[in-house]
């Protein structure tokens, strides 16, 4: 009795504490114009204990402090460009609102005092990094792009903008996000001297946004905070150009800006492999240097492109936001290819030259509405949808070429109609239930595709050493294919004290199949002959359910999270034409995360990521159906195939010191999967069984088929260190890789594991001299080991570099002078195939008009007409060289004019001096 007394006496006591806590609630705006500040810092310290909890202010600059127990406290808030704030008060146990909490816009405070000396790079703030745009120079008419690529580790690797070793997947305006697929137009349509700073961070999905969990779902996320007399205006940019051979490119881009409202409109045509019109587009077209959309660099192939986008985003009342994209693009390819490939334990080789023509046409729309109903109910609604449509025809003549001499060779031809729709729409809600730390999220998502294609082949097949196995057909094949799938999620979360909290979630996911593959020889007369043998009718039905705990526990040092999942799944399938033939399987896993994160300071962060998943095999993986649209490289589905098992780790480690403007960062990501979806390859005389009775695989061949294996591993690891260079004022970065992949495969059922080993290391030094010059100069070398456990003797080692050099000079009164020279270096490729180029860019232009806003230029692209296209392929069977067809030297003459008009006429400028207050942004 006594006991029982005790323990009910220590429960009132905790529930009397639990009922003496309140709620802190309040908005942080700008005291200039009572405009809500998003994403800024807020910090709630304790007087007696200094414990300190902090949250990020949401869209409407609103922030909540939950289960504040009485006392002293201390309100601190940052935002970049801002004063800090700081006010104390006294917590009784009701709900406190603090009201508005009003900033002073920083150059109002400071308009008076004269600084002198190097602005600040920035400061890392937990895992966010934020760099003064101030203190990177550039041209007058630079692109965010141009501005983000000198800051310490963000490149453009492979036509694509990363940071901190990962891909940018994601845009963010003031803190609103970028609605729209194109990371690279969106950063290429920002002015440089519109931007106050940037942040560097792993944005959370809208899932973990709303439910104070992490799902693992992280984007790289770049985040531009403009200039407050930025925000209200309009700013373009209109190019026209003629040059040599016919090249022509036509452009226009305009932003208009009214404070939460944006719009984007581009427009473009041209015949130079341009692929998006921006405000930050040099004059020639050729002078990016990086015209890259399908991978980077120069693209390959010769490309007529006409597109069309508009970018839309506002806001409608008080509680909702809403943001779309549309974009319309038809594009034009001619490309020819060399291919050469080396075959793992044969003395087989493949040649292959191609012509390929092709026309891509597409409407991508995108929307977000985020309705803020109240303080505890929010909804997001997030569909998409995208029409296309690709016509074409690949002309090959390929050769199997073994012991030096040809023992095949396949004239072919496929003349292709394909048609898709995709859409897709999400829904999610989320309901905070009052002060009391309760959460209740959830969604549902559902997508639907549909494609169609007609393809028309012939092939003339020689087999040179039993002429009675040549091959001549002429084939006509549709495919219908249609995919249906749904999911939907439910997690209620519930605080445990004031650092820690726990949530339990379901999930529930559907995918249905229907695949319709028809084949059909075409007689004399032009007559069809249903072709059973290469048809194939076949359904899919995959049903995935996931359930359990997390845990979460946070300090101001310390971050921690852990989930559970236990996964039950079912995956039928069906062949239902020319045989009948159902399979179902079963699948039970555990799936289980963690994430730690420790502040050894605001400026040092250290992040540890686990996590696991399952993929399901795509429906072209599981369809029996033989596809000789190569002759000499068929393939075929695998019905039985497996989900796969991927184990994800990132570990990363940031430092920044804003006295020496010092950045380091180092990364290691790695994934191990099993049940790995590897490639069985099989030559002649070793085919499986089931295939078509009537089919022979010709000697030289190899068909491919997917099957599950173990031992995939891919582990990489990435720095980069970067500090001023104050001998000639500018910045220079060091960065290195070292990775590691393996692959499994098979070889006429023999395992073989291609073991790749890749290390790098590179050095950028980016101008910070001047407006009027401005240069980058970057080089990266690279040095692979291949290694493959059945054939040692077919090892190889190739090493490639790549130096770049964009100049930018003002000579005179208006005379501008640009520069671009990239030198690519191979050694170890292919005989046949070109080794190294050095493409230069070259152009002079005049500026005219009243400000300058307009220019004539006159460019030249690849002056030396050396350009070419390179490509290394690597698998588990094959190492393989690619050369394709590239744009060559032009001369061009373009006329160019900038639209340019911001709060009433005056415009941003980067002449101005005034650092930021970098106390501010996401913790």
């Amino acid at each position: 009795m006594r006991k029982l007394l005790l323990l009910l006496a220590l429960f009132a006591s905790v529930f009397q504490l639990y009922a003496q806590t309140g709620t802190v609630t309040g908005t942080v705006k700008s005291l200039s114009d009572n405009s809500a500040l998003p994403a800024a810092s807020v910090v709630l310290t304790k007087t007696a204990t200094a414990t300190k909890t902090g949250v990020p202010t949401d869209l409407e600059g609103r922030f909540i402090f939950e289960r504040v127990t009485p006392g002293s406290y201390t309100v601190e808030v940052n935002y970049i460009g801002f004063k800090k704030y700081t006010r104390s008060f006294e917590m009784t146990g009701a709900t406190i609102n603090l009201g508005t909490l009003s900033l002073e816009d920083e150059s109002t405070a400071i308009k008076e005092v004269q600084v002198i000396g190097r602005a600040p790079l920035g400061e890392q703030k937990g895992d966010t990094s934020q760099f003064n745009a101030k203190a990177f120079k550039t041209a007058p008419d630079a692109s965010a792009e141009d501005l983000v690529t000198k800051m310490p580790g963000v490149t453009i690797t492979n036509g694509t903008i990363q940071a901190q070793g990962e891909d940018v997947r994601q845009i963010m305006i003031d803190g609103k996000r970028y609605t729209g697929q194109d990371v690279n137009a969106a950063v290429r349509n920002l002015s440089a001297d519109m931007i106050e700073s940037v942040q560097v961070f792993d944005g959370q999905s809208d899932q973990a946004a709303f439910s104070g969990f992490e799902d693992g779902n992280r984007l790289k996320t770049l985040n531009f905070t403009t200039k407050k007399e930025a925000r209200q205006g309009y700013m373009g940019k209109v190019s026209a150009g003629y040059g040599t051979d016919d090249r022509y490119m036509v452009g226009a881009a305009l932003n208009i800006f009214n404070n939460n409202q944006r719009i984007t409109v581009t427009g473009l045509t041209n015949n130079i492999n341009m692929f998006d019109f921006s405000v930050g587009e040099t004059p020639g077209g050729g002078m990016r240097g990086r015209r890259g959309g399908w991978g980077g660099g120069s693209p390959n192939g010769i490309i007529n492109t006409n597109t069309f986008g508009i970018n839309y985003q506002d806001t409608w009342g008080k509680k909702m936001e809403v943001s779309g994209n549309y974009n319309y693009s038809n594009r034009d390819i001619v490309n020819n290819q060399y291919r050469f490939r080396d075959f793992v334990n044969s003395d087989t080789t493949y040649t292959e030259n191609s012509i390929n023509r092709s026309t891509d046409e597409s409407h991508r729309l995108n929307f977000r509405l985020q309705y803020n109903i109240n303080a505890n109910n929010r909804l997001l609604v997030t569909p998409s949808i995208t029409v296309q449509r690709n016509d074409g025809l690949t002309e090959r003549d390929a050769n199997t070429i073994g012991n030096g001499t040809i023992a095949l060779n396949s004239l072919n031809s496929n003349r292709f109609d394909n048609a898709s729709l995709n859409f897709n729409n999400n829904i999610l809600y989320s309901h905070r239930f009052g002060s009391s730390g309760r959460i209740l999220t959830a969604s549902l998502n559902t997508s639907y595709n549909d494609s169609d294609g007609d393809s028309y082949q012939r092939e003339n097949t020689d087999n040179i050493g039993r002429p009675e196995r040549n091959v001549l057909r002429n084939q006509y094949t549709s495919t219908d294919r249609t995919n249906m799938a749904w999911s939907g999620n439910l997690n209620y979360s519930q605080k445990l004290g004031e650092k820690s909290r726990w949530q339990v979630e379901y999930n529930i996911n559907n995918q249905e199949n229907d695949s319709d593959r028809r084949a059909n020889d075409i007689e004399e007369d032009n007559t069809l002959v249903p072709n059973p043998q290469l048809s194939n009718t076949f359904t899919s039905n995959y049903l995935a359910q996931n359930f359990g705990p997390s845990y979460q526990y946070r300090t101001e040092k310390v971050r921690f999270q852990a989930n559970a999942r236990y996964q039950y799944a079912t995956l039928e399938s069906e062949n239902t034409y020319p045989t009948t033939f159902p399979l179902k399987r079963n699948f039970t896993n555990f799936l289980p995360s963690a994430e730690y994160e420790f502040k050894f300071s605001e400026s040092t962060n250290l992040n540890i990521n686990y996590r696991a998943a399952t993929n399901v095999p795509s429906v072209e993986q599981l369809q029996d159906v033989l596809d000789i649209s190569n002759p000499l490289q068929p393939s075929i589905g695998n019905s039985r195939l497996d989900q796969d098992y991927d184990n994800r780790l990132r570990v990363r480690f940031r430092k920044f010191n804003a006295e020496t403007n010092r950045v380091f960062f180092i990364g290691v990501f790695g994934n191990m999967t099993q049940n790995y979806i590897a490639n069985s390859i099989y030559t002649a005389g070793s085919v499986p069984a089931d295939l078509p009775a009537d089919y022979q695989l010709q000697s030289g061949a190899r068909l491919s088929r997917p099957v599950n294996m173990d031992g995939y591993w891919n582990v990489r690891s990435f720095f980069h260190f970067g500090q001023p260079l104050n001998v000639i004022s500018s910045n220079i970065g060091i960065n290195g890789s070292v990775g590691y992949s393996r692959i499994p495969g098979m070889i006429n059922e023999v395992v073989n594991y291609a073991n790749n080993i890749n290390y790098g290391i590179g050095a950028n030094i980016s101008s910070n001299i001047s407006e009027k010059i401005d240069f980058t100069v970057s080089t990266n070398s690279s040095y692979t080991v291949v290694e493959n456990t059945l054939s040692t003797n077919q090892n190889n080692n190739f090493f490639s570099q790549n130096t770049n050099l964009r100049y930018n000079w003002i000579l005179w009164k208006g005379l501008v002078y640009r520069t671009e020279l990239q030198h690519q270096y191979n050694s170890g490729l292919s005989a046949g195939v070109d080794n190294s180029y050095l493409l230069w860019n070259m152009s002079i232009g005049k500026k005219v008009f009243k400000n300058q806003q307009g220019e004539i230029s006159l460019s030249v692209n690849d002056l030396l007409k050396q350009n070419v296209s390179v490509q290394r392929n690597v698998t588990e069977s094959y190492v393989e060289d690619v050369q394709s067809t590239v744009l060559q030297r032009f001369f061009m003459l373009t006329f160019s004019y900038n639209i340019r008009k911001f709060n009433g006429g005056a415009a941003p400028t980067m002449n101005n001096n005034r650092p930021g207050n970098w106390g501010g942004g996401r913790n």
